[in-house]
């Protein structure tokens, strides 16, 4: 019974505070919230599908990822100049704003030979070993790792040289055409030979995947610090670095270009996909900073809408208060219409999204395939926005509520 009064009671207030209400400053609080809302959830939703066109994949190597080295000219060939990046380079490159942190190529001291065996024919040829910093590859530990004594040392191999054996070297030697999976469960036996003679090494070796983006055949790093101390021909001496990956901000940044061209290094496999992947960063980055500053707008128009009515219907707050109703109780008519118009413009702004959204991905569809993006972080972030912005409004109504109680 008590509850069913007090529901009567909350039902005549909220009909007693609604009367002075604006409908026109509403239907503008929604409008402008709407369009707001539906900017930066629409921005977010275009850059998430659209970048799906640049990102490879290369499920080891990420694509912020840059593989430099230094341009090879005729004074290199001829002896009178070195390919080597010198720590004083690196250090360059490293103090570079749109650089997050620089890793190293080592290669292998020490010639390798590799065999396999399919059916009743055997192969053999020449090959060489890199590695960067495990951090650097997007690979279990338990599949990348390496202890001295090991008998089977993990590999990620290009791409590249598996499509020149199946279209070059197989059909030139009638040998069957491999796919990655064959490959990669295939045995494969690597045989490491000091130059002086010195020491040898065989071992098995597993293919753990294969990169597009690597062009190199890369072991653990651990395996190559030790193999290049046990049979490495400079074994002592520092180490010589030909090749560096770099870690980037923004892969398609025009500082990035004038830095290479400025110090004579080029970066492998060009991709003038990162340039539009950062142009459509920034177009997009803008496009929901607008919709931010018009949300915020309407955030404004919200408070000062809620503070004039709650300034008309100032005497009957305070009747209200002196009558003994709860304050919270009186707030919550104000705090029912935030919510109920917050709600509303959400809503439509997802709507809004949907159907943009629906007339620019059937023309993305061919172009990023399965990659298709989810729409959960538009979403998150419309509906982060709508519960920042109701909080700030209920603190607000309440704290107004209570200056009319004290004043």
């Amino acid at each position: 019974m008590k509850e069913k009064k007090t529901l009567r009671s909350a039902a005549t207030i909220g009909r007693l505070l609604r009367r002075n209400l604006s409908k026109v400053q509403m239907l503008g609080f929604v409008l402008s919230n709407f369009i707001g809302l539906a900017i930066v959830i629409s921005g977010i939703q275009f850059y998430s599908d659209i970048r799906s066109i640049w990102e490879s994949d290369d499920s080891f190597i990420n694509q912020d990822y840059l593989i430099l080295n230094r341009k090879v000219t005729a004074s290199h060939t001829f002896g009178s100049n070195s390919t080597e990046f010198s720590d004083e380079d690196i250090s360059d490159l490293e103090a570079q704003p749109w650089v997050r942190r620089v890793g190293k190529f080592l290669s292998a001291d020490y010639e390798v030979r590799a065999y396999m065996q399919q059916g009743d024919r055997s192969m053999s040829t020449s090959m060489f070993l890199e590695a960067i910093p495990d951090d650097f590859i997007d690979v279990s530990p338990d599949d990348w790792q390496y202890t001295p004594g090991d008998t089977v040392v993990p590999i990620i191999m290009s791409k590249d040289y598996l499509t020149l054996y199946n279209f070059g070297f197989a059909s030139a030697s009638g040998l069957p055409q491999l796919t990655e999976g064959m490959l990669s469960s295939m045995p494969l036996t690597l045989r490491l030979t000091s130059r002086d003679g010195s020491g040898d090494v065989t071992l098995l070796a597993h293919i753990t995947g294969f990169s597009g983006r690597l062009n190199t055949i890369l072991v653990p790093e651990s395996f190559m610090e030790w193999s290049n101390e046990s049979l490495g021909a400079k074994r002592g001496e520092g180490e010589k670095v030909q090749r560096l990956i770099v870690d980037v901000s923004s892969p398609g940044d025009v500082a990035i270009g004038d830095y290479l061209d400025g110090h004579s290094y080029e970066k492998a496999g060009e991709d003038t996909g990162a340039q539009a992947a950062y142009f459509i960063k920034l177009v997009s980055g803008l496009v929901i900073g607008i919709g931010a500053l018009i949300t915020l707008l309407s955030f404004f128009i919200l408070l000062l809408s809620v503070a004039l009515l709650m300034q008309k219907n100032r005497s009957k707050l305070r009747l209200l208060i002196m009558l003994g109703y709860n304050l919270r109780a009186i707030g919550k008519p104000y705090e029912n219409i935030t919510l109920a118009v917050s709600l509303i413009s959400y809503a439509l702004a997802i709507i809004a999204m949907l159907i943009f959204r629906n007339i620019y991905i059937g023309g993305l569809t061919g172009l990023i395939g399965q990659n298709e993006a989810g729409m959960a972080v538009a979403l998150l972030c419309g509906a982060a926005v709508v519960a920042i912005t109701l909080v700030i409004n209920i603190i607000a109504i309440r704290r107004k509520v209570r200056s009319a109680f004290y004043s």
